[in-house]
């Protein structure tokens, strides 16, 4: 053994020229691409060993794809301060695909019998839906097709695939919320820096290049954390607000309810400081999901003794008008009040006008920002959407919107019958948290088109198929 070992030392020994020519190589490399593309050069200096790492790893064990997908997708709203176009997308895109590979070369470990589950063939009737629509004739610009297909259905459909066969564990289920959580909390106070410190100058011109007209109104900021914009920032914060105030209820450790009700306060003034108002129906909408789920005529009684004494302070006095954000919040419950509400129905009668003989809609990737980047003189990508379903029934119409509403409602009445079979405590109590922010999430969705984006998008398509395949980490009975 000490023969072996002396002789592999000398080996490194004789060959250390070699390491000494490859330690050259990369420095001069490092310096190249420095000193030609600066802090870029820089960033490639470093990321393309770790990518190669990441790589490897992802082909080793899929589940690091999915983390790695999920934390990228909290990231992205950071390409704002980058000074060159990265398709960072795109590279998202990528480490699916690569976890979807490394999920079938590592087929022994997988259980392939779970795609037989009854959301995977839901999910299967709208994917084939958004394909055919590629050759939708309505269509002005067929290839902007994939821009807005990864975020109707393939992305999607990949997380599904990836989700159901892995052998996640309840460790597993846990990280994934823990991560969730951590990146809330930092976005939360990225909000507050922005609302009480100021901005960054990369987010000053991200404004102005035309952002402002809908994040400052009044002379009052909306701020957007580093999501894609308010409108997101602050559902998400209502989603993590329902998320804790769930958990608080559910536990009985008193350091985790006091952890979990400063994060919910916490999170909640996040979403009061964005100004989205229409962010309050995810509460509005989940937290009754909550109740309705838990089945427990105590956890009703008591919410109703708490949440009806505020709705009538907010529906029925101006306490608190003074502050903008509770005047901004207070003003959601009054939508025939408002003129932007007013101008969106106004928006949503044209294009009925526009959609009455296209039942297939005016094709996948017309509206929006697909829409306005490839045929901007297009009707459908003169009118905001300012909805996801909106968008949704602009580009696939009355049938596609009709299939999305009914697969989402299939999720979530299959998520209901999944839930109320469990056994285990903790299982039933973090799906019927993760269930009911979806609930939330879908119904503000009709205010803000945040359910494809990033990295919303993300956390609900995993987590649908966490919910809908719940009974697979349940306590065995005999």
């Amino acid at each position: 053994m000490l023969d072996h070992t002396a002789l592999s030392i000398n080996q490194l020994r004789d060959n250390r020229w070699l390491f000494t020519l490859l330690g050259v190589l990369c420095a001069l490399v490092a310096g190249w691409l420095i000193g030609s593309w600066g802090v870029m050069g820089a960033l490639m200096t470093v990321g393309v060993p770790v990518g190669l790492l990441l790589m490897v790893g992802i082909l080793v064990e899929p589940k690091l794809g999915l983390l790695v997908y999920l934390n990228l997708s909290f990231l992205i709203g950071f390409t704002r301060f980058l000074t060159v176009d990265i398709a960072v997308g795109t590279g998202l895109d990528g480490i699916l695909v690569l976890t979807l590979l490394s999920t079938f070369l590592n087929g022994k470990r997988m259980n392939w019998k779970r795609l037989r589950q009854p959301a995977f063939w839901i999910l299967i009737v709208w994917l084939s839906f958004t394909i055919l629509e590629y050759f939708n004739p309505e269509h002005p610009h067929p290839s902007s097709w994939f821009y807005h297909a990864r975020s109707f259905s393939l992305s999607w459909f990949l997380i599904a695939i990836v989700v159901s066969v892995n052998p996640i564990t309840k460790n597993d289920i846990k990280v994934l919320c823990a991560l969730w959580l951590v990146w809330s909390f930092f976005a939360a106070l990225w909000g507050f820096k922005q609302q009480y410190i100021g901005l960054e100058q990369a987010e000053l011109r991200w404004l102005a290049a035309g952002a402002e007209k809908q994040h400052i109104l009044w002379g009052q900021l909306r701020s957007f954390s580093f999501y894609s914009d308010a409108g997101q920032f602050g559902s998400e914060m209502a989603g993590i607000t329902l998320l804790c105030l769930i958990l608080f209820f559910e536990t009985n450790s008193w350091l985790y309810r006091a952890v979990y009700i400063c994060l919910a306060v916490i999170a909640f003034w996040g979403f009061a400081v964005s100004g989205t108002r229409g962010a309050l129906f995810v509460i509005l909408a989940g937290f009754p999901t909550y109740l309705a789920l838990k089945r427990n005529l105590l956890h009703i009684f008591r919410a109703l003794m708490v949440a009806g004494p505020l709705l009538a302070l907010l529906l029925f006095t101006h306490i608190g008008d003074s502050v903008y954000q509770i005047w901004r919040i207070r003003s959601a419950l009054h939508p025939t009040e408002d003129a932007s509400f007013i101008v969106r129905l106004e928006n949503q009668q044209k294009l009925r006008n526009f959609l009455k003989d296209k039942p297939f809609g005016a094709g996948i990737g017309t509206s929006s920002g697909a829409g306005q980047r490839f045929s901007p003189n297009y009707f459908a990508a003169q009118i905001p959407t300012d909805s996801w379903y909106v968008q949704i029934w602009i580009e696939t119409g009355v049938v596609g919107l009709t299939i999305y509403l009914l697969m989402l409602l299939g999720f979530i009445l299959i998520g209901t019958f999944k839930v109320w079979q469990l056994k285990d405590p903790w299982v039933s109590t973090m799906m019927i948290a993760l269930l009911a922010e979806f609930v939330g999430i879908c119904v503000v969705s009709y205010t803000n088109p945040i359910l494809g984006q990033f990295p919303t998008s993300t956390i609900l398509f995993i987590n649908s198929f966490l919910f809908t395949t719940c009974d697979r980490w349940d306590t065995k009975t005999k």
